[in-house]
This record gives C-alpha cells, structure tokens and sequence, in this order.
C-alpha cells in the first residue's frame, strides 16, 4: 500500500478569504456595537452647533442677566431636541433600540456633570455672578462628553477634552468674551467634532 501523500500546502481559494474576512469585519462591528455607544449623531451634532451661533448673537444683545440666561436655555432645549430626534433615527436606521446597555452607560456618565450646571448655573445667577457661568457651562458639558464617552466611539471624550479645555480658558477670560467663547464651543466645536464623526461613523 502506497504512503498516504502530505498534500502541498497552498493558499485558500480567494473566495473563502474574502469571506472569512467579511466575517471578522461582521463579527468585530457587532461586538463594538455591543459594547460602545455608537449612534451619536454627527449631523446632529453639527446641527445643534449651529443653533448655538444665532443664540450667542441673540445673547451678546441682552441688556440684563436674566434675559441673557433666558437665551441660553432656550437654545439648550432646541439642542437637547435636535439631538434626542438625531440619535433616535440613527439608531433606527442601525437597527439598535435607543435605550441600549451602552447608551444607558452614556447617560450615567453624561448626566450628572449636566445636573452639577445646573445647580451651580442657579446658585451664580442668585448670586448676581455672570462672569463664571460660560466657562462653568463649557467645563461640565465637557466633563460629561468624557465621562459619558468612555462608552461611545473614540472621538467623543476627544471632544469632551477640547470642551473642557475651553471651558478652563473661559473661566479665567474676561466676561465680554463668554458669548463668543460659548459661540465657539457650543457651536464651532460641535459642528467641527459633528462632521468628523459623520465622516468616520456613518452620519
């Protein structure tokens, strides 16, 4: 009986490394979809960016703090819907429920820097104290995009630092700069990270 013969080595057919790489690129997404929360909106992003453009104009023209104030919140509600609406499609659009594992995770982490503005932002306008409220504004919206996106894709806490960095600016800057300071990161920062993670997140 003739030796079993040792077959030559040779490289898989082309298909089947093709397929073989299809399944790893599928298998590596859905685990990072698993565990990150992806669905943050780019466009979104750079929407409410720029709603904040026409506000610190709006803003830089008020005569009193209270009022001041008054444009600012309003602008934060438009934003906080334009985002809540934005995330909602692009989770529908992935076929991932909104309130997932990891977005919940994201709002944990985001929530409460947001819940420490706010008391601080009532706290300062008790006080009479305009001055400290942009930077306070900027520093704990960024703490929150770092905290939260420990559990998103790479380049959000990457924008919660550029946050947090012109906050700590604006802190120390003089008051008749918070506006354009806030223009700046609230709008050009957000449509600037927006686009990027459009660009490399898919919308």
């Amino acid at each position: 009986m003739d030796p079993i013969r040792r077959l030559p080595d040779s490289d898989p057919p082309e298909d089947l490394r093709d397929h073989a790489m299809e399944s790893l690129r599928y298998i590596r997404s859905a685990m990072e979809r698993a565990g990150s929360f992806t669905t943050v909106s780019g466009w979104g992003q750079a929407l409410l960016g720029a709603t904040a453009i026409p506000a610190a104009w709006l803003a830089s023209r008020q005569p009193t703090f209270d009022r001041w104030l008054l444009v600012w919140i309003a602008d934060a509600v438009v934003a906080v819907a334009i985002a809540t609406v934005a995330i909602g499609r692009k989770s529908e659009a992935a076929g991932l429920p909104l309130f997932s594992g990891p977005a919940r995770k994201f709002l944990a982490g985001f929530s409460p820097p947001l819940v420490a503005g706010a008391i601080l932002t009532v706290a300062l306008w008790r006080a009479g104290l305009r001055q400290p409220v942009p930077g306070t504004w900027l520093v704990l919206y960024g703490a929150g995009v770092i905290t939260g996106g420990a559990y998103s894709v790479r380049i959000v806490p990457v924008m919660g630092i550029a946050f947090f960095l012109l906050g700590a600016v604006t802190l120390f800057a003089p008051a008749s700069l918070g506006d354009g300071l806030l223009c700046a990161g609230f709008g050009g920062l957000h449509i600037l990270f927006g686009a990027l993670i459009a660009r490399q997140h898919g919308g």
